[in-house]
C-alpha cells in the first residue's frame, strides 16, 4: 500500500467516524452547529479537530533520527 492510498483511507476512515458520531451524539452535531454561530466556541472546535488529527497521524511516530 503506498502512502498516497494509506492518507486517503485514513482519512474516509475518519470522516465516516465523524458522521458516525454526530449521529450516535445528536448533543456533538449541536456543539459544532453553535460553534459555526458562536466565534468564541468555534476556537473549542478547532483545538479539539487539532488534538484529534495529532493524535491520529502524530502521537505514534517514533522521532527521527
Amino acid at each position: 500500500m503506498n502512502p498516497r492510498l494509506r492518507a486517503t483511507l485514513q482519512l474516509a476512515v475518519l470522516l465516516l467516524v465523524i458522521v458516525f458520531l454526530f449521529l450516535l451524539f445528536p448533543a456533538a452535531f449541536a456543539f459544532v452547529e453553535m460553534a459555526a454561530r458562536e466565534f468564541r466556541y468555534l476556537w473549542w472546535l478547532i483545538l479539539l479537530l487539532a488534538l484529534a488529527c495529532w493524535l491520529i497521524w502524530g502521537a505514534g511516530r517514533r522521532p527521527k533520527r
